[in-house]
């Protein structure tokens, strides 16, 4: 009893060096926890993983080839050593004969997609940005219609994963993140996805996943780092910054658009069987004998555009792939026009949204559904894109919608997430 009198009298005696180690002891010790979880995470995906390499397969048959793009310097430098922790592993274990190329400078992906040879299936990671770069030098192939038809994986390895967040289970723990999206490219599961087609005069086109914005809220968004040492206040500060600069913050364009296409119905999965050979031979006489009439093709109907002049605070054109499961009549792109008249508080609080989640439109927009649209800048002062969270300059563009162009893999957990969201479940 006496040595418990003892220490809790030095305790009390030195409270600030025993408040200080209880502090160290308590961070250490949920440090130490976090690690032993991540182990635990990985020693199961790479158990299933294993699953998959003990499959047998046939002796004409042979592994299947991964194409893996790697960004070294995504989140911060620190996506080689994500990946060959908690990816590799689990590629390795499940069969699959990998082949890494990682990128070494900005823009690199896009010229290595122009040299890579036919593969099964193509990985990206990375960030936002390296997604952009790899689907833009893909369909910038001569041979594209080919490539395009192989299933893409994303491994979310950088500081921005938006499409991450429509292919696989939302976590907090990067740890589960890179595992589960990796798994979910061995399970084989795709979902169709749409693609913009941005191209200006004079440039090669530029290819996108999720969208294009423009505006005053895309401008503050790229200068809220500036501010970090204001902790949870910097985007509220760099909005209100921005005001004192210049107010109000409105932008002039002239957006011209073209009605949504109705979506053709989804070919059946099945081929339908093949007719007798008896009524494989009757209708071949038939035909020899009444050769059918060939109808001269149609002319296409000439493109009809609606034009408006827009004055707005920013402009949005995104796809609908944050719900690539959801059913639709038209393939469509969304156009978002946010208004003019907006205060000093209401340009502060919604860009605090849209530092969140760039697609938020405000209920009083302009939104439209076009199947492309072109957009007139003025020559000067126009500033820049965010085209999927990559800077561009700002110059007139014409935007066209690729439907389903690309096939990416989904996991099964999180497709039945996003229908039922689409069911209002």
């Amino acid at each position: 009893m006496a040595r418990v009198v003892k220490v809790i009298r030095t305790l009390r005696n030195h409270w600030k060096k025993s408040t200080f180690a209880v502090c160290v002891l308590s961070y250490g010790g949920h440090w130490l926890y976090g690690k032993h979880c991540d182990s635990v995470l990985r020693r199961e995906a790479c158990m299933e993983a294993r699953e998959f390499g003990r499959q047998l397969i046939g002796p004409q048959e042979q592994l299947k080839k991964a194409t893996v793009i790697l960004n070294p310097a995504a989140c911060n430098g620190k996506a080689n050593k994500l990946f060959e922790k908690n990816a590799a592993p689990i590629l390795h274990l499940a069969g699959v004969d990998v082949k890494v190329v990682k990128t070494d400078y900005e823009g690199q992906a896009k010229k290595l997609m122009e040299l890579m040879e036919q593969t099964d299936m193509l990985i990206v990671a990375g960030g936002d940005g390296t997604l952009q770069e790899v689907i833009t030098g893909l369909l910038r192939r001569s041979d594209e219609e080919i490539f395009s038809k192989t299933p893409i994986g994303f491994i979310p390895l950088g500081s921005h994963n938006s499409l991450s967040q429509s292919l696989h289970p939302l976590s907090d723990n990067k740890v589960k993140h890179i595992t589960t999206a990796t798994l979910s490219i061995l399970k084989g599961e795709t979902v169709p996805l749409d693609v913009l087609q941005i191209k200006g005069e004079m440039e090669q086109p530029v290819f996108a996943l999720l969208g294009i914005r423009w505006g005053a809220f895309r401008d503050v968004a790229a200068s809220i780092s500036k501010y970090w040492y204001l902790g949870p206040l910097k985007t509220r500060a760099a909005h209100w910054f921005s005001t004192l600069q210049e107010w109000p913050q409105v932008r002039q364009a002239s957006l011209s658009y073209l009605a949504p296409v109705p979506r053709p119905p989804d070919l059946p999965a099945e081929k339908p069987s093949r007719p007798n050979l008896l009524y494989r031979i009757y209708r071949r006489l038939k035909n020899y004998w009444n050769p059918p009439v060939e109808e001269p093709p149609k002319e296409p109907e000439p493109e009809r555009w609606e034009d408006k002049e827009i004055s707005t605070v920013e402009l949005s054109i995104s796809t609908q792939n944050k719900n690539p499961v959801q059913r639709r009549a038209d393939d469509s792109l969304l156009v978002c026009v946010e208004p003019e008249s907006f205060t000093i508080g209401e340009f502060i609080t919604q860009g605090t949204k849209k530092a969140e989640d760039p697609s938020v439109c405000m209920k009083n927009a302009l939104k439209l559904e076009a199947g492309a649209c072109r957009l007139s800048l003025p020559q000067e002062g126009a500033g820049f894109y965010d085209i999927d969270n990559e800077e561009y300059e700002a110059m007139s563009v014409e935007v066209r919608l690729l439907p389903r162009k690309l096939r990416f893999f989904c996991s099964a957990e999180r497709q039945k997430q996003l229908l039922s969201q689409a069911q209002g479940y």
